[in-house]
């Protein structure tokens, strides 16, 4: 069993996804209001991989109009 998305990638595991994913809390990554699909965001989420942390956060922005997430 792969430890990070990194291993499962070498592995070929395709749709591993971490264990104990609700387990991480907030303070052990931030959220990101950057647009999905920008650098900014790309860049978020390959710092993710390689703390080996899951890509996604709850309170991640999501879409071009989630303004409550765009920063002042």
């Amino acid at each position: 069993m792969p430890s990070s998305i990194l291993d499962a990638i070498k592995m070929g595991i395709w749709d591993f996804d971490p264990e104990h994913q609700n387990e991480k809390n907030d303070e052990q990554y931030e959220p990101t209001s950057s647009m999905p699909g920008s650098e900014e965001k790309l860049a978020v989420l390959s710092e993710r991989i390689n703390a080996g942390l899951p890509l996604w956060h709850p309170q991640d922005r999501y879409s071009y109009d989630d303004s409550a997430k765009i920063p002042e």
